[in-house]
């Protein structure tokens, strides 16, 4: 029986110091591999079924966020998945978001002169929904210093005021346990903390759908996909397949795998894993007189003031990145306590 520690180091191979997972994440042998024999096989004009992984990958990521396979629909990006709610809200909507949250969150629903987009401190968000709040979007984990949203009050400040919530889980899906069943949407990409290619997105819907339009709903998007490729969609899949957008093949060859990785190593493992090493971190840089944004919790540490030196430590073979002047470390199953030690060496240095 494989052990948490030989499954991943059969999996991954990073020829440095890779602390940057919230840019990108690795990608696992098993997914390069499928990638690899999906290319290949199509350069010879004899493609593998790669709608099933697509549907592989759905079921996959449905088993991990804990709903059914047909809550779930298969994107792209999670801008084109803000852009679709914010299409479904009436004019003059209110929707509550957090400041300085990522902009594929929020700008798609700027970008409607019509609604009423109001603003706050992320620790403020529950406490300010109000009376006549259609909508609460926020980030589970913020991508510039690594903080969790309240979900928990959120969600239930929203309940007791009549309003919907989406939660983007780009930054946390894969160590923080979200429950994507606790919102009316969920939206994340699957390059980052699920390590799939480029090009992989899921969105929940609840039961009813959610009142979503499917204004991007092609061929893909039919009950009968094969026999919804002329003419308009007879029949709109009555899942939230219909929110589907036409898939990158190659990428959903490789994500399927990638999620069936992280199924086999369990999310609680990596959980455990991913946050003991950011606490190590965290320790480390009290050592050294740094203060990190507060983030407790949070597989994503960023010191403020550091940013600067990412350069210097992408040069040293260490990797992390710099955001809103703050140096965002970021720890997955791949990191190592040696890795946190190699990076506060060389800050300390």
């Amino acid at each position: 029986m494989e052990t948490f520690e030989t499954l991943v180091r059969a999996e991954f191979a990073p020829k440095n110091t890779y602390l940057n997972t919230a840019s990108t994440g690795l990608l696992p042998a098993r997914t390069v591999a499928a990638m690899r024999t999906a290319i290949e096989s199509a350069a010879v004009g004899s493609p593998t079924d790669m709608f099933a992984d697509v549907e592989a990958a759905r079921a996959g990521f449905a088993g991990l966020a804990g709903v059914p396979v047909r809550r779930v629909a298969a994107g792209a990006s999670v801008a084109v998945y803000t852009g679709l709610i914010a299409a479904s809200l009436p004019p003059g909507a209110e929707v509550l978001t957090a400041e300085d949250d990522f902009s594929s969150v929020v700008n798609p629903f700027h970008v409607r002169a019509d609604l009423a987009v109001r603003t706050v401190p992320l620790e403020r968000l529950a406490e300010s929904v109000r009376p006549g709040t259609a909508l609460v979007a926020v980030s589970a984990a913020q991508s510039a210093d690594g903080r969790v949203a309240d979900l928990r009050a959120i969600s239930a400040a929203a309940r007791a005021h009549g309003a919907r919530t989406y939660v983007d889980a780009s930054q946390a899906f894969g160590w923080l346990d979200v429950d994507a069943d606790a919102y009316d949407y969920c939206a994340t990409v699957g390059f980052k903390w699920l390590f799939c290619p480029r090009g992989v997105a899921f969105l929940t819907v609840p039961e009813d759908l959610g009142g979503l339009p499917p204004l991007f709903a092609g061929w893909v998007a039919g009950e009968h996909p094969w026999d919804s490729c002329y003419g308009p969609v007879r029949e709109l899949a009555r899942s939230a397949r219909r929110f589907d957008e036409s898939p990158a093949l190659f990428s959903y060859a490789g994500a399927r795998h990638s999620l069936e990785l992280l199924a086999e190593i369990g999310l609680d493992a990596v959980r455990a894993h991913d946050l003991a090493l950011a606490d190590r971190f965290r320790d480390g840089l009290a050592a050294l007189g740094h203060k990190p944004v507060p983030a407790p919790g949070s597989a994503i540490v960023s010191v403020p003031g550091l940013g600067h030196l990412q350069p210097e430590l992408s040069a040293a073979g260490i990797e992390v990145s710099d955001r809103a002047g703050h140096l965002r470390a970021a720890f997955h199953l791949y990191s190592t306590a040696a890795d946190v030690d190699r990076l506060l060496a060389a800050l300390a240095g």
